[in-house]
């Protein structure tokens, strides 16, 4: 099953600076890649629920099922580059938000093991993204 983005913009800015929809395609193709599309749209779809009470721009994060592709679209914000903020600032509040949702659902679902690999990520550790709940504390 492919995967297909439908946010319009660009993937980096002009410094090399991944926007957050270019962080979420990073974030989804490392699930799907051991989990599966099913089970990641499954996982978003959740994790985006669970936390747009307090990130309401989360509602704007839709996945759906178009024959055997699952296909996204995400908040226009997050296809605008990050500029030249902090790396803990260039993600929004909203997409730090759903990662830390789909961390603590990956951790229920198959413990810390898969979190561990999601951290590793190079483009994802420049961000600082919390992924575990003890992290944060």
């Amino acid at each position: 099953m492919a995967v297909v983005d439908q946010t319009p913009g660009s993937r980096e800015g002009g410094d090399g600076d991944l926007d957050a929809a270019a962080l979420f395609a990073i974030v989804w193709d490392a699930i799907a890649e051991v989990l599966g599309t099913a089970a990641t749209a499954a996982i978003v779809r959740r994790a985006a629920g669970r936390a747009a009470p307090e990130s309401p721009e989360l509602v704007d994060v839709v996945i759906r099922r178009e024959r055997l592709e699952y296909r996204y679209s995400l908040p226009h914000a997050w296809s605008h580059p990050a500029g030249t903020a902090a790396p803990e600032e260039r993600a929004p509040i909203a997409f730090r938000a759903l990662v830390a949702e789909i961390g603590r659902l990956l951790v229920e679902l198959t413990g810390t093991v898969f979190v561990g690999r999601l951290e590793q990520i190079p483009q994802l550790r420049a961000q600082g993204l919390l992924w575990r709940e003890e992290e944060a504390n």
